[in-house]
């Protein structure tokens, strides 16, 4: 198997892009792809510091390496969520600060759930008497935005992949998730004061390329999934995806961007009496209820 670009061994072959790449370009194709991405759907500008939400897993690591190799102005945020089985957090976390350590130019902030709202993910789920992924999503959300904000970022990034992209796709079309269609997009932008635009600039790279990126860049990642995700309906949906992408290449990204295109057409429409955000009283997040956001609300149930 040889590259296309100029004959070496290649490491890869893309049969969704009729392509095979060798390790020099490869990461070049990688690189230039996401820019292409980010151009596309005006993300954000060469100017725009960028927060990069980092798990110290492949798909977070390679879009932070991107990044900075594209010339970002992008830092990244590690949230400690607490979990304890076999040291994940910490594992997870020593990861993003050895990625941070040979790079020197970006700086890495670190949250830890535990030390500064008094309860991790883990024994916030006990408590509430909810699955530990409902809560996680909605506090680092809360944290994402909150740090952004107060360092004055002007997007949030994260490393959602074309893979988790389309599962999630399957998994709001096949119960006709009005709303999450709606917000299901490569970009958010900023709707209002307070709420900082995202973007996943990884959202045309397949799962497997972001891991042959890393591999072949020499970046280091905790290969150990979250063990809160066994079960999980986005296993379940990706596993049925890669089932018909092995018969039909590319039936993931053609999936995706028909979705994006129908978005960007006007066909998806989502719920019109959504209410419009107002500030939380206690901290001051963008916020959908009368008086307190979601992640307060959570914490006052729980002290009480």
């Amino acid at each position: 198997m040889r590259c296309q670009h100029c004959g070496e061994v290649a490491v890869i072959s893309m049969p969704q892009h009729r392509l095979k790449l060798c390790e020099k370009h490869f990461p070049l194709w990688v690189e230039r792809r996401v820019a292409r991405t980010i151009e596309s759907f005006q993300m954000f500008s060469s100017d725009d510091r960028l927060l990069v939400a980092v798990s110290g897993g492949k798909d977070s690591l390679a879009l932070w390496e991107i990044l900075l190799r594209l010339g970002y102005q992008a830092d990244g945020l590690y949230i400690h969520l607490g979990i304890e089985h076999e040291g994940y957090s910490h594992v997870s976390q020593s990861y993003a600060e050895a990625f941070a350590a040979t790079h020197p130019d970006a700086t890495l902030h670190l949250v830890d759930v535990r030390a500064r709202y008094g309860r991790s993910i883990p024994e916030l789920a006990r408590e509430g008497g909810r699955r530990a992924c409902s809560r996680c999503g909605m506090i680092k959300r809360y944290i994402m935005n909150r740090t952004a904000r107060e360092g004055d970022y002007d997007a949030i990034v994260t490393g959602h992949n074309l893979d988790d992209e389309a599962a999630q796709l399957l998994q709001n079309n096949l119960y006709w998730l009005r709303g999450y269609l709606q917000r299901q997009a490569p970009v958010l932008p900023q709707t209002c004061q307070g709420l900082v635009r995202k973007a996943k600039p990884l959202c045309l790279v397949a799962e497997r390329e972001s891991a042959a990126y890393t591999f072949v860049r020499g970046i280091e990642y905790i290969q150990q999934e979250c063990p809160h995700s066994a079960g999980a309906t986005s296993i379940f949906h990706k596993k049925i995806l890669n089932d018909m992408e092995r018969r039909s290449p590319g039936t993931k990204l053609q999936y995706y961007q028909g979705f994006v295109r129908a978005r960007q057409d006007g066909f998806i429409i989502g719920d019109e009496d959504t209410p419009p955000l107002e500030e939380c009283e206690r901290c001051g997040q963008p916020t959908t209820a009368n008086a307190l956001c979601a992640f307060c609300r959570m914490l006052e149930t729980e002290e009480t």
